[in-house]
């Protein structure tokens, strides 16, 4: 075909995650990039729309054009954002014209009143939803993240991925009471699942949040008693709630450096709930990991 090794890679990419469904789903093509105002804008309704109708086929997916140039040149993408309606591997519409709730429902349906679409999702197809959720977590949005989940939620009430979500979502947006709310009524098979645990976390690292005044107090005690392991702990747990997660952690490695059974290993204990609220994955939590296992064993 001639395509260099980067275009192979996005043209696998695109038929996996686009042409695929689209062979019996209608796919809502969305082209961005971050830097455009009008695409962050029409997100969460694209979001919301294909969330409303993902019970009837309908599934969203994103093409980068800063990361995908070589997808977006194909679609002759020429200003974003650019929306397509995908069938079968084929356009079917031009949806970018289309910016509200309303008039993106008007044409999906007659799309689906023309289309063999077939309903759904099956379960494996709340992953997309489930990744734009995480997306708007990682971005620092609580409150997207939140609403998307809680979208998530009504189709797949026993989800505990998308509850976990929902909840850590809340909690990013200083909605704690709600997420202590929706964590009290989980049903008890979902209260044990690990995601759920990492939410469970951090919403008790988020309820150890102090006032500004507070955390400089805390925060000049352990500058000013560096072997007082009480102050050095107070302030770590303060900053990590406050989102100072590098000064927690530098405070956190330096107690565990030195004593590291002190308070029965509280120290190391806070610095893996931090690890699990962050995400093990995390490029941050991987980087500190090493640091601890350093210390631990280098």
């Amino acid at each position: 075909m001639g395509l260099n090794l980067d275009e192979q890679k996005a043209v696998d990419r695109f038929r996996k995650n686009v042409v695929e469904p689209s062979m019996t789903q209608l796919v809502i093509l969305d082209f961005w990039a971050e830097w455009c105002g009008p695409c962050k804008a029409l997100t969460p309704v694209l979001e919301k729309v294909a969330a409303d109708y993902a019970d009837k086929g309908v599934i969203l997916a994103k093409v980068n054009v800063d990361e995908d140039q070589f997808i977006a040149s194909q679609f002759q993408v020429r200003s974003i954002p650019t929306v397509y309606a995908l069938f079968q591997g084929q356009p079917v519409a031009d949806l970018t014209s289309a910016r509200t709730e309303s008039q993106l429902a008007g044409v999906l349906d007659q799309l689906l009143a023309k289309l063999p679409v077939q309903a759904g999702p099956p379960a494996a197809d709340l992953a997309p939803l489930i990744a734009m959720g995480e997306e708007a977590l990682a971005g620092g949005d609580g409150e997207r993240g939140a609403s998307i989940f809680m979208q998530i939620l009504d189709m797949a009430p026993d989800n505990a991925e998308a509850a976990a979500g929902l909840l850590r979502g809340l909690v990013m947006a200083g909605r704690l009471d709600e997420a202590q709310g929706v964590l009290d009524q989980l049903a008890p098979e979902m209260a044990g699942d690990a995601h759920i645990e990492r939410a469970r976390a951090a919403l008790e690292l988020a309820r150890a949040k102090p006032a500004d005044a507070e955390l400089e107090n805390l925060r000049k005690a352990a500058a000013e008693r560096p072997a007082d392991m009480d102050a050095q702990f107070a302030f770590a747990s303060a900053a990590f709630a406050s989102g100072e997660r590098d000064a927690a952690a530098d405070t956190l490695l330096a107690m565990i450096r030195a004593d590291r059974e002190w308070n029965e290993g509280a120290a190391k204990a806070k610095l893996l709930q931090i690890f699990e609220v962050v995400g093990l994955e995390d490029p941050w939590a991987t980087t500190t990991r090493r640091k601890l296992s350093t210390i631990l064993f280098g």
